[in-house]
């Protein structure tokens, strides 16, 4: 079946400008052809199933780069989110990914599950048992003994225990290979120091390459930073500046001057501290905070604006940026990413910018970029139609109409 869908605009995930009155082929599960005004003669079958969607707006299905499926983005506490069974982990996390195919979110990388659960996930939905976006896995990260998300299986220390946990991980299917360079979340990590050794750093990233993986970091301070660009990484997760425990951070401009001329992609993540002053501010109106909740907020509003003054000064100096939202981390939603490409925006990012961030620039930053991303004729038909014009409010984005994922239809709702 060949499916034409119209719409007042199309756009490409590219960078390129929106094309008005646009015309959308698919065909056998994958892009056919773009047109504008009307399919010329010998375009399309003429028993082709005709969509129409009037005052709304094609995209390519959405990438979220950095998600967590294994966690719920309630607010659970990570310890006590580990501390279910494989068995509940890999339910939490098909119902992850079905929420985010609702959501126009068609693929997600996930940085971090429990020993195999992702990947279980990943082979269920791979033999068509059940329904999510297509899923991108690392396993376990990598992380020192007792380091940041130590729990789920993934911690490896000294070059040759490191070298064969990237192989053990090869072994089980890993896409792509995820370190923790500096501590996190986790209690009793120390987020505003570098977790391993340079030599440990190299030997993983060698092991990774000599594979075939590409290897990103988790960096929340700029000594991991800059150590793993040294070491050959391919990408970093949040590009922090952590100097102390209380969350205070220092810009470093040599750092980000590093970043760019190594032309390492960075993931934003700001969506982490838009959720969490969104709960707070919610649970203030309902009356006076407690002292406690005071200084959460506060923390919450000093780090927000450092991670997004951040943002600002590495794109300034040329860093890449791809949009990811660390969904299930706190109270981050796994259908979060128009909130994160909105905060994208108030970065300094155009609406057209940050679509290809979370799309075209995305997939080619991940190496999938000649499979999907981008709506040319050949790729997969991973499509999203939105009402409205998400480059007016791109939180129209949240306002799905239709997605398909392969070319099949998975939401449908009326225009």
């Amino acid at each position: 079946m060949t499916t034409v869908i119209h719409a007042d605009r199309l756009i490409d995930g590219t960078g390129a400008a929106a094309i008005d009155d646009a015309v959308l082929v698919v065909e056998g599960g994958k892009i056919k052809a773009v047109f504008q005004g009307a399919v010329p003669t010998g375009g399309a079958p003429d028993n082709s199933e005709c969509l129409e969607f009037r005052g709304c707006t094609i995209l390519p299905g959405l990438i979220d780069t950095h998600v967590h499926l294994n966690l719920p983005g309630d607010g659970t506490v990570l310890e006590d989110a580990v501390r279910e069974t494989d068995g509940v982990l890999v339910a939490t996390s098909a119902w992850c990914a079905g929420r985010a195919l609702k959501a126009g979110i068609t693929t997600v990388r996930d940085v971090g599950g429990a020993r195999t659960t992702v990947f279980d996930l990943r082979r269920a939905l791979a033999l068509g048992h059940g329904e999510g976006a297509r899923i991108l896995a690392c396993g376990q990260p990598i992380t020192i003994t007792g380091g940041h998300t130590w729990y789920f299986g993934g911690e490896a220390d000294g070059e040759d225990a490191l070298r064969r946990k990237i192989r053990d991980l090869a072994k089980l299917g890993a896409d792509f290979i995820k370190v923790m360079a500096s501590g996190g979340g986790t209690v009793n990590t120390m987020s505003w120091l570098p977790s391993y050794s340079r030599e440990e750093l190299t030997a993983m990233a060698d092991e990774a390459h000599r594979l075939g993986r590409k290897i990103t970091a988790h960096c929340l301070c700029a000594a991991a930073t800059e150590m793993v660009v040294e070491a050959g990484f391919d990408q970093i997760e949040h590009g922090g500046f952590l100097v102390s425990p209380d969350g205070r951070q220092e810009f470093v401009p040599k750092t980000a001057e590093k970043v760019a001329r190594a032309r390492v992609p960075v993931t934003s993540t700001l969506a982490v501290g838009g959720f969490m002053l969104k709960v707070l501010r919610e649970k203030q109106k309902q009356g006076p905070l407690s002292p406690e909740d005071q200084r959460v907020l506060d923390r919450w509003l000093r780090m927000f604006d450092d991670n997004l003054s951040q943002f600002r000064r590495m794109r300034d100096a040329g860093v890449t940026w791809i949009a990811g939202t660390d969904a299930g981390w706190r109270f981050t939603a796994i259908e979060g990413l128009p909130l994160e490409l909105e905060l994208m925006q108030q970065g300094g990012f155009s609406a057209i910018e940050a679509i290809a961030a979370a799309s075209g620039r995305a997939a080619e930053v991940l190496g999938i970029g000649d499979r999907l991303g981008t709506l040319k004729p050949g790729l997969a038909a991973d499509v999203l139609v939105v009402a409205g014009n998400p480059l007016d409010d791109i939180r129209r984005l949240a306002d799905v109409r239709l997605v398909m994922r392969d070319g099949k239809v998975r939401v449908k709702r009326a225009a």
